[in-house]
């Protein structure tokens, strides 16, 4: 199990304020792995809050100052539905972000596939781009849901003693579904990890999880600790609402 590690956190007011924040963020990454190595590798994540940064990364000033050519795109999990139905997270991304800017490549997870078989091909896919062992990607963006899952990774699931796999196949029972999602050793190789969190229908779980004293498997996000690299937290004051004012100014 990996240690609990609650990374530094951003308090945003508005959700507005949020978004322009992480796109900042994002941004700055962005350019930083393209100095560094010729291109980044960008995890994208699901979820309405997600989607307001895609928006802002498509539209002026961000678009014009990314190097979106050099910007190779990834998904760090999916619901088992083709890429055209609305519950698709490649679909929200391609609506709001992937059409509208010049990018390097994009790799979905193929929902309407087998979800063991999605799994596996998007496996090969990933040791494809970063050859044999667990790909370190430049930038992976999660939510966290009410129950404090994020990607694909809920409470009481297998796939959180995952460290095989890069890419698993997991049935969540309580939503009667398949999903499929990168493992926690990948998240954890990451460069930088990004959590954004807004709504008050979070703030009793982030409460929760950034006063939990060690990894709880019935909150999965406390297991994301990248090994080496940085976590970073993008939260609204909905979301914050329960957070002692102290906590709200912890980084460590």
């Amino acid at each position: 199990m990996s240690r609990h590690c609650r990374g530094k956190m951003r308090l945003c007011e508005a959700r507005s304020e949020l978004a322009n924040a992480a796109a900042s963020f994002v941004a700055e990454v962005i350019a930083g792995a393209v100095n560094a190595r010729g291109f980044c590798s960008l995890v994208l994540a699901g979820g309405n809050t997600p989607r307001d940064v895609y928006s802002l990364l498509a539209a002026a000033p961000f678009r014009e100052k990314i190097r979106w050519q050099d910007v190779e795109v990834f998904f760090g999990d999916e619901r088992c539905v083709p890429p055209d139905d609305p519950q698709s997270n490649y679909r929200m991304a391609f609506q709001t972000l992937l059409s509208r800017v010049p990018l390097k490549a994009v790799h979905r997870m193929e929902g309407e596939a087998v979800p063991q078989t999605a799994a596996f091909r998007y496996s090969e896919i990933l040791e494809g781009v970063f050859g044999k062992g667990v790909p370190r990607f430049d930038l992976i963006l999660l939510g966290m849901g009410a129950d404090g899952h994020t990607a694909s990774l809920f409470p009481e699931t297998d796939v959180l003693k995952e460290n095989t796999n890069p890419v698993a196949a997991v049935w969540v029972p309580k939503l009667g579904s398949w999903r499929i999602t990168l493992t926690l050793p990948v998240i954890n190789n990451a460069r930088t990890v990004a959590v954004l969190v807004s709504g008050n229908d979070k703030a009793d779980a982030l409460n929760r999880v950034w006063n939990a004293p060690e990894p709880d498997p019935q909150l999965p996000v406390t297991l994301v600790c990248p090994v080496a690299g940085e976590l970073h937290w993008f939260v609204d004051g909905d979301a914050a609402h329960y957070l002692r004012s102290e906590r709200r100014k912890d980084n460590s």
